[in-house]
């Protein structure tokens, strides 16, 4: 699903942003943050964006480059699914978002469900672990891994977040316009999988 420029710039990157961490001579340094400019300008002649803001969101991290990681919540009930309408886009996407330094991600799903919600919420079972370059998601400039978490209701009451404006339940059949930035059809397919069949594996890739 990647293009091949979005690709070969996250390469460069990922071998610019190891080498200056690692390497020690002067001249090695300056060749690596060469190849790190170069992956700005493949992004600046591709997109919109301006090489100072490239730089502050792709180009910025230190040490060994490692794919972040997004973590989704699966909440059904009465065989619907939760979803959230998301602010940014005005589509529906599951709750969710970045995983958290020192929370696991059962953790985070169940603070994005109550932050997103309203839903108080137990993790109850991995469903799947999807590299998001596998998917027909949006373009992005980082890897991502995804990690989707079936959960069960257990209190509080549907309310909006800061960052969604409407909470509700779709039909299987019936579902919303998707942020598929988050989320795609196919995925939302797989929850409901995994509904259906509880003894369903867990995904991966």
């Amino acid at each position: 699903m990647e293009l091949k420029w979005l690709d070969w710039a996250k390469q460069l990157q990922s071998i610019a942003q190891a080498g200056l961490t690692y390497s020690k001579d002067t001249y090695d340094m300056e060749r690596f943050e060469l190849i790190r400019n170069i992956s700005v300008e493949i992004l600046a002649k591709h997109t919109n964006l301006e090489n100072e803001l490239i730089k502050e969101l792709f180009a910025n991290e230190t040490g060994y480059q490692t794919p972040k990681v997004d973590i989704r919540a699966v909440v059904f009930r009465e065989n619907k699914i939760l979803m959230v309408r998301e602010n940014t886009d005005g589509h529906w996407a599951l709750p969710g978002g970045w995983g958290d330094i020192g929370l696991t991600p059962s953790e985070v799903a169940i603070k994005e469900v109550k932050e997103e919600s309203g839903f108080d919420v137990k993790a109850t079972k991995l469903i799947a672990v999807l590299d998001k370059k596998c998917h027909p998601h949006p373009p992005s400039l980082y890897h991502v891994y995804k990690m989707f978490i079936q959960c069960e209701i257990i209190g509080g009451e549907p309310q909006d977040g800061m960052e969604t404006s409407a909470v509700e339940f779709f039909e299987e059949d019936e579902l919303p316009s998707l942020s598929t930035a988050r989320n795609t059809e196919t995925q939302i397919q797989l929850a409901f999988k995994h509904l259906h069949n509880p003894l369903e594996p867990v995904s991966f890739d």
